[in-house]
């Protein structure tokens, strides 16, 4: 997303689309671990976006007379992570970043199936 679009956002949402990137920055980097990761450059990528989007909230917070980290530290607490946008690789709407690597893995299985049997 451009600085200019940022820079649209309310607080809240401006917060939320940080702490989102910083989630799917983590998976990216756990699928590169694992190496699942086919496109290594969308982790510079997901740090670019990150820094733009810290820079736009130190500056309303700047122009606002805050704190630092003010405007994160007051919406953290609303932000949901089950409802961020999925990833590329369809993390959140497949059932999660640890269940494709476990149907890759060919641990994933049949509903009725259990670990336990």
């Amino acid at each position: 997303m451009k600085f200019e679009d940022l820079t649209k956002l309310s607080d809240e949402a401006l917060v939320h689309h940080e702490l989102r990137l910083e989630r799917e920055l983590l998976q990216a980097q756990f699928a590169l671990r694992t190496g699942q990761l086919e496109d290594t450059s969308s982790l510079a990528a997901f740090r670019k976006d990150i820094a733009r989007a810290r820079t736009a909230q130190r500056l309303r917070e700047r122009e606002g007379g805050l704190g630092k980290n003010a405007l994160r530290d007051l919406h953290r607490g609303t932000f949901d992570p089950t409802a961020a946008a999925p990833t590329a690789d369809g993390g959140a709407s497949s059932g999660g970043f640890l269940k494709g690597i476990a149907d890759r893995l060919g641990l994933g299985g049949d509903e009725g199936t259990s670990a336990q049997d």
